[in-house]
């Protein structure tokens, strides 16, 4: 494992179930992160593309390697692969794949969904 503290930069959307795979991660290893919110700041999009190469998030710079499109489980793995923590290190508070991939708590059924008897137009503007 590394004896030094990792640098380590998360471009990320606040409200993304991927991205918060990842700060589940983190938070499970005490690793400490710079959080760039690419939503709330597009300076920080357009430097994750740069950086990157590509437009995908969340993105995951740890000590120069980049992570792209990447799951809290892919970060994970890849973090004990490359020995920057220890599986074993801490207990599994909360599994890094809870928040991927699961349905919205509240789903309308669709007797329950009106719709407009006739369709309105779109109008596009110049």
């Amino acid at each position: 494992m590394s004896q030094t503290s990792p640098k380590i930069v998360i471009y990320l959307k606040t409200f993304c179930g991927w991205s918060e795979g990842v700060r589940v991660v983190m938070r499970k290893y005490r690793l400490a992160y710079e959080e760039k919110d690419v939503v709330k700041n597009p300076a920080f999009r357009w430097e994750m593309e740069q950086r990157s190469g590509q437009p995908l998030c969340p993105c995951v710079e740890v000590d120069g390697h980049i992570l792209v499109d990447v799951s809290g489980e892919e970060v994970e793995k890849w973090l004990i692969q490359n020995e920057y923590v220890c599986k074993d290190e801490v207990a599994e508070e909360e599994p890094s794949h809870t928040l991927r991939d699961e349905p919205p708590l509240k789903v309308a059924s669709p007797a329950k969904v009106r719709l407009p008897a006739k369709a309105s137009k779109s109008r596009f503007f110049d």
